[in-house]
């Protein structure tokens, strides 16, 4: 068997919306400049024109061989896309799309100038794309082949990414409507960081005892701070909020600043966790010998596809530290979850709205039940896209 083509699909569609879907965005690091931190500038992640749809496109590689047997990965943003398109796909024409470490390793011997970011994200969509090719081939699913279930069913945190968190009566009611859907824990982010003053810092405060008055004593509370912190504000921060028993706090500074994370691993109780904007088993490499992290974050579709997150975790789990990949991709990461041992991986993030956003063109979309994602039991990693929501199809234009 050999890959024939690499294709790139561009489709376009429409997610039905409960009102505005993005509500309020999370801290950010440009949040260091007044302009960046105006509360009434949200992230358009999406273009929602009316009050109840949002107009999508994505794009999706779908590799195709001589005998039939397709594999897809992503999705992915036009500049991902592109790299595929220009830089990777010529890698793997004729070859065996069985041979996955090879055709990982050659694709990451050719980019020495893309060993992080696009380029690495790029890899990571033909990876995982590749792994649901075999396990069609196979006809199991991609779990079966790397080295069975642990269990059959994985516990799922909710991620609450784009829910308003200024007003503590609507966290209040979605924490406990999360709650009551049979969550166990739940992530949160927080909308202040150092430059937000004092008042920023109080409001934060306010967010994590609002929900721990809301969800009680046993459940857990995750904190993400999206890398737009620094050592000072956190450290002063944890403080304040240790009484809560956070799970953790997660991504307290940009992934560059190792020994930030460091120093604040050993000035609090609270458990860390973060690299999820970082990439590789080298990359990780990092975090682990300097001891900075409690919890490894790496994401599938980023840090090096499937193939990669394995040999993360299993690095990370020769220092008995936890891996939890990052939790947008929720097809390829149940496949890793239920694969591993559930004393290093308890969980398996489910962002809420961003799953929405990423399953929205698949057919067989993977979501909690009851605060729980089950083992697929179709082959692959059910990829297939559903034609019913694509309202139309685009070939890719890159330009001259």
């Amino acid at each position: 068997m050999k890959i024939e083509k690499v294709r790139l699909r561009h489709v376009f569609g429409t997610i039905e919306t409960d009102g505005l879907f993005w509500e309020e965005r999370l801290v950010m690091p440009l949040d260091v400049y007044e302009e960046f931190r105006d509360t009434s500038k949200r992230v358009k992640w999406g273009d929602q024109a009316e009050e109840n749809a949002m107009k999508h496109d994505a794009y999706f590689v779908q590799i195709e061989t001589d005998e039939g047997v397709i594999g897809i990965g992503g999705p992915m943003d036009k500049a991902v896309a592109f790299i595929v398109e220009i830089e990777l796909s010529h890698y793997l024409i004729g070859r065996d799309p069985l041979a996955i470490e090879f055709l990982w390793d050659i694709m990451h011997r050719a980019s020495v100038h893309g060993r992080q970011g696009n380029t690495m994200i790029a890899i990571s969509a033909i990876d995982n794309a590749l792994w649901d090719l075999k396990g069609r081939y196979f006809n199991v699913p991609v779990y079966s082949i790397i080295g069975g279930p642990t269990r059959d069913e994985v516990p799922a945190y909710a991620s609450m990414l784009g829910f308003n968190v200024l007003d503590m009566g609507l966290v209040k009611e979605r924490a406990a409507q999360k709650q009551k859907e049979g969550y166990t824990a739940q992530k949160w982010f927080f909308r202040h960081g150092p430059m937000s003053g004092a008042e920023g810092l109080k409001k934060n405060v306010e967010m994590v005892k609002t929900l721990r008055e809301t969800l009680g004593d046993d459940d857990d509370i995750m904190l993400d701070c999206w890398q737009s912190m620094d050592v000072n504000y956190v450290i002063k921060l944890a403080e304040q909020i240790e009484e809560y028993h956070p799970r953790w706090l997660e991504e307290t500074a940009l992934p560059d600043r190792i020994d930030s994370y460091r120093k604040i691993r050993e000035a609090t109780n609270i458990p860390l966790s973060g690299a999820e904007h970082h990439y590789t088993r080298w990359g990780m490499k990092q975090f682990i010998e300097a001891e900075a992290l409690d919890i490894i974050q790496p994401d599938i579709y980023w840090a090096g596809g499937l193939s990669e997150t394995l040999k993360i975790a299993a690095l990370a789990t020769t220092f008995d530290l936890i891996t939890i990949p990052h939790g947008h991709s929720t097809n390829a990461g149940i496949h890793f979850s239920v694969s591993q041992s559930p004393i290093h991986t308890p969980y398996q993030e489910y962002l809420v709205k961003w799953n929405i956003v990423h399953q929205h063109f698949l057919k067989d979309p993977v979501s909690p039940e009851n605060g729980m994602i089950k083992a697929p039991t179709g082959v692959g990693m059910t990829m297939d896209l559903d034609p019913d929501k694509i309202e139309r199809e685009e070939e890719p234009n890159f330009g001259s």
